[in-house]
This record gives C-alpha cells, structure tokens and sequence, in this order.
C-alpha cells in the first residue's frame, strides 16, 4: 500500500540520513520513478523534505524534524512487543536499555494501539531454552557482543570437541546468534562458528578489521544449518512407528514425505540417521513404539540389547525385607 511505503521512506530518511533514489528504490524494491513520485506526495504533505543534487546528493531531511508512531498499525505494534525478549537482552547486557526503549515506544503510540502492545505482553512470554538445559553460562558474552559492535578483533582460548582441546583463536566477531537457548558467534576469517560458552580466556584487542559488506548474518545462519544437517545425517534407516508415535526433526519430515501405512496400522518410512551409534540410542528411546528393520547392522544391535535387558530384569527378584522401588505409603 502507498500509506505504508510513505511511512517507510519517512522512517528510512529519518534513521539513516541522506538516501539517493536508487537506494531508497532498492530499500523498498520498488522504480526510482515510484520513488519520485513518493518523496514529492511527502513534500506535499508538509514533510521537510529536500533534495541535493550531484555526486554527494540525494534526499533528507531538515535536521531535528522527527515523526511520531502514529504509522504503525495494531499487528505491527503487537510484533514489536513481542520481539523484544528481555532474556537475551540483558544476557548481552541491554537488558535496561531494552526496558527504556520499549517504554518510549509505549509512550508513542496512540491509546488504541498502546492497549494491543499491553495485551500481547502479557499473554505471551518467550523462553528460548529447552526443558532440560537451562543455557550453559556465558561470562564472555557481553564482551563478545562489544567487539561485534565495534569490529574489534578478539584473541581468545577456545576448548573445542576434539584434540588439542583448548585452542588459541584470533577471531573478527560478525555477529552473534542465538540458537536454543545458547550463543554462537560468527567469526572470520572463514567465517566459522564458535559456542560462546566454551571461550575460556578472552583478550579484546584495539585491532579493528573490515566486516565484508556482502555478509548476511541471517543468510550465512541458514546456509551453516543446512550444511551442519547434511553433514550430520549420514545414512538412512528403515522403520517401523506404531500408530500414534513421531520421530524427531528431519526424521518427521521423511516420515511425512514417505511414510505409508501397513494392514496394522503402523507407519513404514525411511528416515535419515546421524550413525549407527547414534541411532541406537534415539530408537531404543521409542521402546515398543518402534521397529528396526534396516540396515542390518543397527536392528542386530537393537536385538542385542533388548535381549541382554530381559535377560538382566527377567533375572530380578525383590530383595527381601526392602521396599518395592518408588514404593511408599
């Protein structure tokens, strides 16, 4: 909508200073000519807006002049609210700021638009960790979020999974990623990734290095998922998943993309697996649930230590004089 894009190229005036037709064209991917039209209904409407020409040009605004925002509509109010996660925030030491910011924000809106921010506050709360890990303590964080901000250069003592453990890296911090409740940062050269948690030693150095203009943080996120699954799915299992049980992940999505029902109800699929190893573990999880049927190797393991469990609890007898386990009153 045209409304809409007005208040775009206001905003973008406003936050970012002087803006050519190109730029400002390829912001909102829309012509230049669209864009001329846009900044002369501006001017129209009173908006202290100007236009520089030359190499140096482009389009600003008087200096102090500041919109309210009055633009934004009931969803997009919502979104705001529900964006900021006070969490994350003051993890990485803005937990205040964050707090300020958002009460000048509520002081902005108008009435109507102020209740829909209050309502959706107060009935949805994000909480980014898994049940059973409560994040692993990041001390370093704040000090990693700096050098990203400021594209200081980080010398640090890293323990990673493998021999030698701990490592000394020189890293040019990207940014920072939050993924299940812990921090990662995307560091050059390369760039690799790094879990803030294991950084065991941090020196922040003066140096200052050159982010590449082409890095998306977002894109260059996506991609490193995509490969880390491709890497860590190596090899394909044939299952059997009785009515009512679901996989995990990836291994959901195949079930869905090929499964197919047999006469007793039961789900026939290939499914992707990490290892053999792996595997074991996560099918025996199931119990009951699940039957092995290929590759060879993984079902004869399965066999393996379900009998060896029933031979070992078939074996039990209650030891006399004590309490059944979990037994009580």
């Amino acid at each position: 909508m045209r409304s809409s894009r007005l208040l775009s190229v206001l905003l973008l005036l406003q936050t970012r200073g002087r803006m050519t037709a190109a730029q400002l064209a390829e912001e909102l991917e829309v012509s230049v000519r669209t864009v001329y039209r846009d900044v002369e209904a501006l001017s129209a409407a009173g908006v202290p807006l100007y236009g520089d020409a030359g190499h140096a040009g482009g389009y600003r605004l008087l200096d102090g002049y500041r919109t309210r925002l009055t633009g934004l509509n009931a969803d997009e109010a919502e979104a705001l609210f529900l964006a900021g996660v006070p969490g994350p925030a003051a993890e990485l030491g803005l937990g205040s700021v964050l707090a300020a910011a958002q009460l000048k924000v509520r002081a902005a809106l108008p009435p109507e638009l102020r209740a829909h921010a209050d309502r959706i506050s107060g009935r949805f709360h994000l909480d980014a960790p898994g049940w059973y890990a409560d994040g692993e303590e990041a001390p370093y964080l704040p000090a990693v979020a700096d050098a990203v901000w400021n594209s200081r250069v980080l010398h640090v003592v890293y323990r990673r999974w493998r021999e030698p453990t701990d490592v000394e890296r020189r890293l040019e911090p990207y940014g920072l990623v939050l993924k299940a409740g812990r921090w990662y940062v995307v560091a050059g050269p390369g760039p690799r990734t790094f879990r803030v948690d294991q950084i065991l030693e941090l020196t922040a150095s003066e140096e200052e290095f050159i982010r590449p203009d082409a890095f998306d943080l977002a894109a260059h996120w996506t991609a490193y998922q995509r490969d880390f699954h491709d890497r860590l799915h190596r090899g394909d299992a044939v299952v059997r998943l009785a009515p009512g049980v679901r996989l995990p992940g990836p291994a959901a999505d195949a079930v869905e993309a090929n499964g197919r029902t047999d006469e007793e109800g039961w789900t026939l699929a290939t499914v992707p697996i990490e290892s053999v190893d792996h595997a074991h573990g996560e099918f025996l999880r199931l119990g009951t649930g699940v039957e092995v049927l290929a590759p060879a190797e993984l079902r004869e393991r399965i066999a393996r230590t379900v009998t060896e469990l029933a031979a070992r609890y078939g074996d039990f007898t209650q030891p006399s004089g004590n309490s059944p386990v979990g037994g009580g009153d």
